[in-house]
């Protein structure tokens, strides 16, 4: 009642999902347009449908009366514009006179051009959208046929702008790659899943369902309850919170005033994957990360996260939004895994962007300086750049990253409070112990076409016995082989490259057909049984749904 009763007096807004077909053009407005927050407060994803579309028709508007403000966009971008304001039509105020259909289906489906079902009337709104994915796949030295079969719908609504709701559910039977069939025996999970059964001996099957509720407290308070992912960061990785695992339950608070974005996530997790229709324990998470826009190009944020278990008990000192999580997991004991965060966004000529974040879990100066390889010493570093517009060639975007995170990293001496979810990291998909290069090369030649090359290539060291070296973040800390003389790679070293090129053709809005070939070799010579290269070859068909990629 507390927080119900004010959110009726504010507009409200549901979010656009993660991996949207938006998601580059909102990079490059970021980049173009770095003094606006509408834009730059982009750490913690997925921000509000409305934010985004206000600021696209302000800047549509400048674009149409000729500002030079606006005059580095384009033709693509323009068309990219006018396309997210068509599919987030219920925050344009402006003509959409463009958006309909000129022959809707028994006059009732297909009205808008966007969605298969639309009520747009004065105090309700709800988008009714299939969700299609048939991908077929060809896997060198692998005589099965890979797949992905999806089929769900998709909604969203508001009701009288005050109350927001959106949900997603797909049916999904799919026959991965042998590295990702690797991972499945070894962790007991399907990246991205949650509960699975077999099908058809060596593929999936699953559910995938996502729901949310919104509302406001003020008109500077944004509340969400829901079942689903957020992402924390500016890169292509994150080493606060990433969209690999599985979806969880959160409650999340975003408050933005002036130049600060805060956001607060507690979450309820699941410690084991169980599978045998019994209760599977959980464990809970609570996160707060602070943006502050310091000046029109810079932007820095701090983060802290603790991930805590009690056996039929909630630790309800950790649902403060303000105070130092770190601070309460010591007065508690320090039982649990508690890490802080810095991050940075930093913009130059409005064509540039340099991120970064440094996570940290375990530090002790006297250790580093030492030099000896203390295993308690524990963090992570991420650094990274985005050039738009490369060479001036309009919409060739380029992104360059580097992540190293040190062994033992995201663990804990107990397997409740590691840093996962349904048998899943939360952050990086390699774990700990290794060091990553990612270089995207994206492409959009017209408003139809993309097309995107990746290159990923990392150094992990894995286990050679029962003993842990740190890169399984599954294992308890406790079982290292000892005190000292751990690097980056310590162990069975492994070197990986995987490659990707993927083209994309928009037939109808939202209607898209795929072809992509991928190439991924995993060489580790202490234990040559794990070496595995393979070229897999893609062609699919999809509509309203991101694309399924295995880029790890």
């Amino acid at each position: 009642i507390i927080f119900i009763v004010p959110a009726l007096g504010f507009s409200q807004s549901t979010s656009l999902p993660l991996q949207s077909k938006h998601q580059q053009l909102l990079e490059r407005l970021s980049i173009m347009h770095p003094g606006d927050t509408g834009f730059n407060f982009s750490t913690a994803k997925p921000r509000t449908r409305k934010e985004y579309a206000l600021g696209i028709a302000k800047l549509d508007s400048l674009a149409e009366a000729g500002d030079p403000l606006a005059g580095r966009l384009s033709k693509v971008d323009r068309y990219m514009m006018k396309n997210y304001l068509m599919n987030n039509s219920e925050w344009f105020e402006g003509d959409k006179s463009s958006f309909q259909s000129k022959r809707p289906v028994f006059k009732t489906f297909y009205q808008t051009r966007s969605d298969f079902f639309q009520v747009n009337e004065k105090d309700f709104f709800l988008s009714v959208n299939p969700v299609i994915q048939q991908v077929q796949s060809k896997e060198s030295d692998n005589d099965q046929r890979l797949f992905l079969n999806s089929k769900g719908a998709r909604l969203r609504g508001l009701i009288a702008k005050k109350i927001g709701f959106d949900f997603y559910l797909t049916d999904n039977q799919e026959r991965v790659p042998g590295f990702v069939q690797s991972f499945e025996k070894q962790f007991t999970a399907v990246p991205g899943a949650g509960f699975y059964k077999p099908f058809k001996t060596t593929a999936y099957d699953y559910f995938d369902a996502r729901g949310s509720v919104y509302f406001n407290v003020t008109k500077y308070i944004n509340l969400q309850f829901g079942y689903d992912k957020n992402f924390l960061g500016n890169g292509y990785r994150s080493l606060y919170l990433s969209d690999f695992s599985n979806n969880y339950l959160f409650f999340k608070i975003n408050t933005k005033i002036w130049k600060l974005n805060y956001q607060n996530i507690f979450m309820e997790l699941s410690a084991k994957n169980l599978r045998d229709n019994s209760l599977v324990p959980k464990k809970y998470a609570a996160m707060h990360h602070l943006d502050l826009q310091v000046t029109r190009w810079l932007n820095i944020g701090l983060f802290e996260s603790v991930i805590f278990g009690r056996q039929n008990k909630f630790e309800f000192s950790y649902l403060n939004p303000i105070i130092f999580l770190r601070s309460i997991e010591q007065q508690n004991g320090s039982p649990d895994n508690a890490m802080v965060g810095f991050d940075f966004k930093a913009t130059v000529a409005k064509r540039l962007q340099f991120y970064g974040q440094w996570m940290l879990d375990e530090f002790v100066l006297k250790e580093v300086k030492a030099g000896n390889g203390w295993w308690g010493n524990k963090f992570g570093v991420q650094l990274g750049g985005k050039y738009i517009d490369a060479f001036s060639v309009k919409n060739l975007d380029l992104q360059g990253e580097l992540n190293f995170v040190r062994p033992f990293m995201y663990s804990k001496e107990d397997s409740v409070a590691n840093y996962s979810h349904y048998n899943q990291p939360l952050a990086h998909p390699l774990g700990a112990n290794f060091q990553e290069a990612v270089g995207i090369v994206r492409y959009q030649p017209a408003p139809k076409w993309q097309i995107q090359g990746k290159l990923i290539v990392f150094r992990q060291g894995l286990d050679t016995s029962a003993r842990s070296y740190g890169g399984n973040i599954f294992k308890l800390n406790t079982s290292r082989v000892g005190e000292y003389g751990y690097k980056i790679g310590s162990g069975a070293r492994a070197t990986g490259i995987n490659g990707s090129l993927w083209v994309g053709y928009e037939v109808l809005e939202n209607l898209f057909i795929d072809a992509s070939v991928m190439v991924r070799d995993l060489d580790v010579p202490a234990r040559q049984q794990l070496n595995q290269k393979s070229t897999l070859l893609s062609i699919g068909l999809r509509m309203n749904m991101a694309r399924r990629e295995y880029d790890y």
